[in-house]
Formats: C-alpha cells, sequence, structure tokens
C-alpha cells in the first residue's frame, strides 16, 4: 500500500517519505531493565510505503514468560527458540540507516536497547517515531488510540492481537494512513532523537525503602528522636556512613540526602565545617547533633505515626477489555490548594485569572465541543483568547489538527506558516470579535469519536477515577504539548514528594536523565519535539508518596513566553482519551512552570491543573523539593 494518493503529488509527500523499520515487541513484564523479550517482528518500509522485508521470530527469554493471558507465550511454546544473542544482527541489519517505527514507541525501543545491551551489541537507531505520538497530533475521531481502535478506522485488517508480526503489519498499515492524514493537515512528524539507553546514566541507583512514618518535626532539645524524622548527615564519621545510615533507617528514621527546612536534625562532627549541608542547616535553624550524641539516641527511638494506606473505592478506571462509560468524565471540585513547596517566588509578569464559575449555564457555554486554534496577536491578546474560549466552555488548541474545529486570527495572525493550509482544507476562521458573541455553525460529525474532554482552567481541581481489580496496573498519564519552534528545547520532569513536598529520595525526581523512579512507578516518555508524557501508577506508589508535580523546564536563555501556551491533557493510560484537559498560558520571563499535581485528598486521587511560572532554572526547582542537585 504505498504512500502516495491521489490527493497529493511526490513533492507533497517529501517531508514524510524515510526509510522505516516497523517493529513490535511481545514482553515478559513492562520493566525493561527487568523483564525480557518473548517475541519480535519487524517490517521494513521503503520511502513509497512498499513493503520490503519482514522478519519475526519467538525467543527464549531464560525466565518466566509473565502474563500468558496477554501474550500467549508459554514456557513450552518458547522451549527452543534461538536467544536474542542469536537474532540481534539480522534486526541491526534491518534497523541500521531507517526510521525505527512502534506504537508507544519508547517501551518497544527501551526494551529493545536493553537486550542489544545484555548482548554486547549497540543499537543501530539514531531516530525513531511513535505512532501514538503521531496520532495525538493527528487527532483522528475515535474513542481511543489503541492500536486496534487505529486499525478500524483508517480501515487496516487485523488478525490477531498481541502477535508480534500481525500487529506489525497492522502498525504498518497505520503508519501509511497517518503519514497521509500529516501531509494534508502539513504536521511535522515528531521525530525522537535516540540515545544509548543502555547507558548507566538511565538506570537509576537503587534507593532505600521509603520511610514508613510520617515526619514528626524537630526534636526538643536534649528530647529523643521519633521514628519518621528526617535526619541528614555530612562529613567525616568514625561509624562508616553507609552503616550509619542503615541503623537510622532500621530504627525507622528517614534518612535524607539535602538539608531542607523540614529537616528535623543534621547529623556531623564538624558543624564549622562550611558544607552546604552545614550552611544550609544553619540557615534554617535546623538542630545539629554531633555522632556520638546521634548514635546514643539511635538506642531510644520513639514510636512515630505511620503513613496511612488508604483504600480506593470501588469504582475504576474501566479495563481494557470494556469499553469507558462517558458519563464517567470527572467533575471538577472546589476546595483550597495544599500547601505548597518552598519554591523560588513565581515571576512578577505572570498573568491573573479570574475566578469563573463553577458550573456555567447551557447558553453561556456556545464553544462546549469545539476545538478553537488562535494565531496572531500578542502574547496578553492570545492569553485573553484563550481564556475567553475556555469561559465560552471550548477546548483552546495550540497546534493545527483534524479535532480543530474554528481558527480565531488576531492581529498578524493571516501570515502564520499555517494558513496556506487552514485556508486549503476550509477550516471555518474568525476575527477577533467573534468570541464576544460567537455565531456557531453546526460540525459535520463524524461517527466513533470519543466524548469530549473535560476543560479545566488554571487551577482547576478533579477527582481521578479509582483505579480498581484488573485495571489497577493502567497508568494515569500527563501529557504536556506545545507549539513546534526551534528556539529551544523543553523537559518535562516529575517530583514524587511527601507530606512536606520533599522528595523521600533524589532518584524521586524523574527527568530526562533518569527516565523512570526506581520503583517503576513514575515514568517519561519522550514522545516527539513538541509532547512528552509523565505516567504514574497511582495504585503502586506507596503511602509516604502524597503528590506527584509535573513541571516543564527550559533548557537555555529563551523562556516560557517565547514558546507560548502549554497544552495539557490527562487520562488513564498512553493510549486512552483524555478525560480531561486544560490550555496553560505562561508570561514572559519564567523559565520553569509548574503543570499539574496528582495529589492524595482522603481516599482519592485529585488532579489540579497548576500553571505557576518561575524565572530561576530547574536546579532552583528541584532543590525546593529536596533534590540534591550539585552547583
Amino acid at each position: 500500500m504505498p504512500l502516495l494518493s491521489p490527493a497529493f503529488d511526490e513533492p507533497g509527500l517529501r517531508d514524510y517519505a524515510h526509510d522505516w523499520a516497523v517493529l513490535d515487541v511481545e514482553t515478559s513484564g513492562l520493566v525493561a531493565r527487568r523483564d525480557r523479550v518473548l517475541s519480535v517482528a519487524v517490517v521494513v518500509l521503503g520511502p513509497d510505503g512498499e513493503q520490503r522485508e519482514e522478519f519475526s521470530t519467538l525467543l527464549d527469554p531464560g525466565c518466566d514468560p509473565g502474563p500468558v493471558h496477554v501474550h500467549g507465550l508459554t514456557a513450552e511454546r518458547l522451549r527452543g527458540a534461538p536467544v536474542f544473542d542469536q537474532v540481534a544482527p539480522r534486526i541491526a541489519g534491518m534497523l541500521r540507516d531507517r526510521v525505527l517505527v512502534a506504537h508507544n514507541a519508547q517501551f518497544d525501543y527501551d526494551f529493545l536497547a536493553h537486550e542489544f545491551a545484555r548482548a554486547g551489541a549497540a543499537l543501530p537507531v539514531a531516530r525513531r517515531l511513535c505512532t501514538l505520538a503521531l496520532n495525538r497530533r493527528v487527532d483522528p475521531p475515535t474513542e481511543d488510540l489503541r492500536l486496534g481502535t487505529l486499525a478500524a478506522h483508517y480501515g487496516v485488517p487485523q488478525v490477531r492481537a498481541h502477535d508480534a508480526l500481525d500487529d506489525t503489519r497492522v502498525l504498518a498499515g497505520v503508519l501509511r494512513a497517518s503519514l497521509r492524514e500529516a501531509a494534508r493537515l502539513e504536521l511535522p512528524l515528531p521525530f525522537v532523537s535516540c540515545p544509548p539507553r543502555q547507558d548507566p546514566r538511565f538506570a537509576p541507583r537503587t534507593p532505600k525503602t521509603p520511610c514508613a512514618y510520617r515526619n514528626p518535626g524537630r526534636p526538643e532539645p536534649g528530647g529523643p528522636l521519633v521514628q519518621g524524622m528526617k535526619v541528614a548527615i555530612t562529613g567525616e564519621t568514625l561509624t562508616p556512613r553507609a552503616e550509619l545510615e542503615r541503623q537510622a533507617a532500621e530504627a525507622g528514621l528517614n534518612v535524607m540526602a539535602s538539608v531542607s527546612r523540614h529537616t528535623s536534625a543534621l547529623v556531623t562532627n564538624d558543624a564549622s565545617s562550611g558544607s552546604g549541608k552545614a550552611r544550609r542547616a544553619l540557615a534554617e535553624g535546623v538542630p545539629v547533633l554531633d555522632e556520638s550524641t546521634f548514635v546514643r539516641l539511635l538506642g531510644d527511638v520513639r514510636p512515630g505515626t505511620p503513613h496511612e494506606r488508604t483504600r480506593s473505592p470501588e469504582a475504576a478506571i474501566p479495563s481494557p477489555a470494556t469499553p469507558p462509560a462517558p458519563a464517567r468524565i470527572p467533575q471538577p471540585v472546589q476546595e483550597p490548594a495544599p500547601p505548597a513547596a518552598t519554591l523560588p517566588e513565581p515571576a512578577s509578569s505572570a498573568p491573573s485569572v479570574p475566578p469563573r464559575p463553577a458550573h456555567p449555564a447551557a447558553q453561556d457555554r456556545p464553544l462546549s465541543g469545539r476545538r478553537v486554534l488562535v494565531l496572531g496577536g500578542t502574547h496578553p491578546d492570545a492569553v485573553a483568547a484563550r481564556g475567553r474560549i475556555v469561559e465560552l466552555g471550548g477546548a483552546a488548541a495550540i497546534n493545527l489538527s483534524s479535532s480543530v474545529t474554528d481558527v480565531v486570527l488576531l492581529e498578524g495572525g493571516e501570515r502564520d506558516r499555517r494558513m496556506k493550509r487552514i485556508t486549503a482544507l476550509a477550516f471555518p476562521t474568525h476575527e477577533a470579535a467573534w468570541l464576544d458573541a460567537p455565531v456557531i455553525t453546526p460540525l459535520a460529525r463524524q461517527g466513533g469519536g470519543p466524548a469530549a474532554p473535560r476543560v479545566l482552567p488554571r487551577g482547576g481541581v478533579i477527582d481521578l477515577p479509582q483505579p480498581s481489580g484488573s485495571a489497577a496496573a493502567v497508568p494515569w498519564t500527563v501529557t504536556a504539548a506545545w507549539a513546534q519552534q526551534t528556539s529551544c528545547e523543553i523537559d518535562v520532569v516529575a517530583f514524587v514528594v511527601d507530606e512536606d513536598e520533599q522528595v523521600c529520595f533524589d532518584e524521586d525526581f524523574v527527568f530526562y536523565g533518569a527516565p523512570e523512579n526506581p520503583g517503576g512507578t513514575v515514568r517519561l516518555h519522550s514522545d516527539g519535539p513538541t509532547e512528552q508524557t509523565i505516567g504514574v501508577d497511582l495504585a503502586a506508589l506507596p503511602p509516604s508518596a502524597r503528590k506527584v508535580v509535573v513541571a516543564a523546564a527550559i533548557d537555555g536563555s529563551p523562556t516560557f513566553g517565547d514558546v507560548g501556551a502549554i497544552h495539557i491533557s490527562s487520562g488513564p493510560g498512553p493510549s486512552a482519551a483524555p478525560l480531561v484537559q486544560a490550555t496553560l498560558d505562561a508570561a514572559t520571563t519564567e523559565r520553569t512552570l509548574l503543570l499539574a499535581e496528582l495529589y492524595r485528598r482522603g481516599p482519592l486521587w485529585r488532579l489540579r491543573t497548576v500553571g505557576q511560572g518561575y524565572d530561576r532554572g530547574l536546579g532552583a526547582l528541584a532543590r525546593s523539593y529536596g533534590v540534591n542537585v550539585a552547583d
């Protein structure tokens, strides 16, 4: 099935014609550094979309095959299959000098990279393309973006789901159709440059076990230590540092790598050493204990208050086998903001957001179900226009996609590079005054589309449907997207924090250099140059984890004022249709931006959209959450 079609000439598809290696793997689990590949299939496509070659094989992983009910690969079926080392040269030859393509590509890429590393070989992939991320850009009218759903939408036959070869053939058809749709909209392809994931810097260190007790604060002068107290150690010690930390942890204390205002005590034999921890302890008034006093107090640590392990109610995200019910979209709630971390001062230029009614009348929401793209204008004008769209019940788009229903042109908007395609495809365009009293043209709806995500304003809060049973393993995702630009790179990060708004250990800071925390409960998915996703396994987070903060940072001198709005979408799993969305406008000078928070409130998890920017960089933000960042 070639890429070319009567709708496009060959020069129009030049940016979409590459040598492709379409790949799928079936695995024994979800953690690439631990689990193994059970089967692999590769289909090679030329720039015209025609198939050149295909290869598939079962593999003997040398371990339990895991969820047989999903992939059907029993130990008996795998017995006698080659090991990965034997097929690595064949796979490498098919991947070399081609773009690797997969659905949720980081998953397949990570597993492949670890298998090549175990085989002592390099994975010859420089770029990858995720068809899931590509279709998030295209935004087809489907219930979700699962491979089977997209195959049905694009008319690609599927014979055996979770069979690596059949999935790869299906994916090749979905790729062809997705590329044609991307060309129709003139969408840039979300290529991802591929670093060597087997590099040790991508394998987080095994952390200490999270402390089981809440922080009771600081000890009284001369008083005992209490389980849950946060202690830090600096300088030379008579007892080996590792042994001292082990004794403290076994006594129920929370040993931290850095000092903050929440630290209960600093242990040091030289308080005047001038170390970073000693200076911070002096500035924050943290009590200082010498080693001998600390060891004596370890002999009589008083009982603390355990973290509450809340139980979720019997309401759930539907399992993959059950279609989600549109009526279960979470409802906004009103509540005061929870205590915030001690962060750098917000940028003074951050735009004020007027309060909006929680439940506006239907007649006041004429843009409900519509997605409006704003082009042109000054930054304040664009912010105001997008805010007005949300007030009217619509969703503010930041990129052109097939789901855009209207385009609003502010001053200079007609010169936007996307206008040629918008005009050719006859998208409805309006002047700014249209937002004062929009006249709505009924939409020609295509069947099978998802329920419209609920639009949240900045600071909006919703209760999340709680996982139970087979749905408990579905990660909750928060995806951030921004307009295509070349002035800077944007990194999405996450912090897993306790009730003091502090990480329990440095590895609970998830970022590009450490894309998952050691427990695998929080993962960063790099989906392309204009979007990144944080996936959180809410059911598996330890009781000490009270909140997951999702933020973005700019690498370099530009600011979020140069980037413009950030679009947030959130839902159960990377392939599911988002249940909620928000468009967050930074002001002019911010270099870091808090995007959203997932936090516990009683037995529930809640999502809050934040949209607060700071002029200082990622290092200052990380330190504010207790991460030990070198100067």
